[in-house]
C-alpha cells in the first residue's frame, strides 16, 4: 500500500514537472547581477495586481527584429496574471520617429498588421521609414489605412505625448540597449546578461514566477 502511494506521488511529480507552466522556472539557474539586474528605484506598473512584462524595442534594431518570433511564441502561453506590452526605445532622434510610428499603429488599432512588415521594410529592403510618406504607404498597403488618416494620427498630440512618456520611462529603466525586458518595474534583462533571445525569456519566466510568489497568490488565475 505504501509502495503504491509512493509511486503515485512520484508519477504526479514527474507529470507536473513535464507539463507545468514555463513560469515555474528553476530557481537555481539564474542569479541577480549575472543573468538580470535589479533597478535601483522601482518603476510604477500600469496594472497593480498583475506581473508586468515590458519588451523595450526599436524598429531600428536588428536584434529586436530577430527577437520578435521568440516573443510572439512566448506570448501565446502567458497566463492572465501577466500584463505584457511593448515600449519603443528613444535613444536617438531617428528612433524617436520610429517610436512615433509604433504609437501611431497602436492608436489606429493596426499593430498586428504592420509590426512585422515595418521590421521587414527597414532591415530586409532598406526602406527609410523615418520618411512619413513611406510610412503612410506601408500603412495603406498592409492595413488599409488612408494616408490622410495616418498623417492625422501620426502628428497628433496624443501620439507625441506617448513618445515623451516612453522616453521618460526609458530613463527610469536605465536602458542601455535593445531588446531589453523589464519585469514588474523591478528587474531588467537583456541578451548580454541572458546569453540569447531565448535566454532572455527564460530569465523572464523565472522572475515572473518569483514576483508571483511574492504576491502570495498562487492560484494562477
Amino acid at each position: 500500500m505504501q509502495r503504491t502511494a509512493l509511486l503515485t506521488i512520484l508519477f504526479s511529480a514527474l507529470t507536473f514537472g513535464l507539463a507545468g507552466p514555463a513560469f515555474a522556472a528553476d530557481t537555481a539557474r539564474f542569479e541577480e547581477g549575472t543573468h538580470y539586474e535589479r533597478l535601483p528605484i522601482p518603476v510604477d506598473t500600469r496594472e497593480p495586481g498583475k506581473v508586468e512584462v515590458v519588451e523595450v524595442f526599436s524598429y531600428g534594431c536588428i536584434h529586436c527584429k530577430n527577437f520578435q518570433p521568440v516573443v510572439d511564441a512566448w506570448q501565446e502561453d502567458i497566463p492572465d496574471y501577466v500584463d505584457f506590452y511593448r515600449m519603443p526605445a528613444t535613444f536617438s532622434q531617428p528612433w524617436e520617429v520610429l517610436a512615433q510610428l509604433y504609437y501611431t499603429a497602436e492608436a489606429l488599432g493596426v499593430t498586428e498588421q504592420v509590426h512585422a512588415p515595418i521590421f521587414a521594410a527597414i532591415h530586409d529592403r532598406g526602406v527609410n521609414l523615418t520618411d512619413p510618406d513611406l510610412m503612410a504607404e506601408l500603412f495603406e498597403r498592409e492595413a488599409g489605412v488612408a494616408p490622410a488618416d495616418f498623417r492625422k494620427v501620426y502628428s497628433s498630440f496624443s501620439v507625441r505625448s506617448r513618445v515623451q512618456q516612453a522616453h521618460a520611462r526609458g530613463l527610469a529603466y536605465r536602458l542601455s540597449g535593445t531588446p531589453t525586458v523589464i519585469v514588474d518595474g523591478t528587474f531588467r534583462v537583456d541578451g548580454r546578461m541572458a546569453g540569447s533571445n531565448t535566454g532572455i525569456l527564460q530569465v523572464v519566466d523565472y522572475l515572473v514566477a518569483q514576483r508571483r510568489g511574492e504576491s502570495g497568490d498562487a492560484s494562477g488565475e
